[in-house]
């Protein structure tokens, strides 16, 4: 009998975190440009910028746009790009910096966050290393939940600009992923006290 109702409560366990990831965050989570007021340094979080069979990735560049039109607007004064950086072939942070130069932004306004292996390494270090506890975090609705909920846990006074999210190329496995991962953050945060791969000096922000 207790093997069998293992699944029922892993599931059950599942469901409970995710739905304590949004709903202790949803009120975060923001459309409207006019509502980020009072915080000047945006967090974009890194993905690919290409897709396995070689095209563009609609999540990279809809973070890109977002960002680049909040620049434009006035609201923000500097940029801390974060990602993966594993080989000198796969550089995420580059990667956008490149983008966001394309549509206008200045060099001295962006800051590159090679270590951003995770998410949860990206907000710790955007505190940690770059000393920001007030941010604007950019990325697509569903993975804003986590990432506002672990800014919560280290005390970071966070919003989320949500990007758009691809409407016909968005696979459904991202989402399936994000589901677990919601439940995997939980556990790193209350259980097993996961702390960033890399963290190091102190890197103060030009602003």
């Amino acid at each position: 009998m207790v093997l069998m109702a293992l699944p029922v409560l892993a599931m059950a366990f599942v469901l409970c975190t995710n739905w304590w990831v949004i709903e202790s965050t949803e009120d975060k989570v923001l459309s409207d440009f006019s509502l980020l007021n009072g915080r000047s340094v945006v967090l974009v979080l890194g993905t690919s910028n290409k897709l396995r069979d070689g095209s563009a990735n609609p999540f990279f560049d809809n973070r890109i746009k977002a960002a680049a039109e909040l620049y434009r607007e006035g609201k923000v004064s500097h940029f801390i790009l974060s990602g993966d950086n594993r080989s000198i072939y796969y550089n995420e942070p580059f990667e956008m910096k490149k983008a966001l130069v394309l549509k206008g932004i200045p060099d001295s306004v962006i800051t590159l966050d090679y270590a951003g292996l995770r998410t949860l390494d990206s907000i710790v270090r955007s505190k940690e290393i770059f000393g920001q506890d007030k941010i604007i975090i950019i990325t697509q609705p569903f993975h804003s939940y986590r990432a506002l909920f672990i800014s919560q846990f280290y005390h970071i006074d966070a919003v989320a600009l949500v990007a758009k999210e691809p409407i016909s190329e968005a696979p459904f496995k991202v989402y399936i992923r994000e589901y677990f991962a919601r439940t995997k953050a939980v556990l790193d945060l209350y259980i097993f006290n996961t702390t960033p791969r890399h963290l190091g000096a102190k890197i103060p922000l030009s602003i």
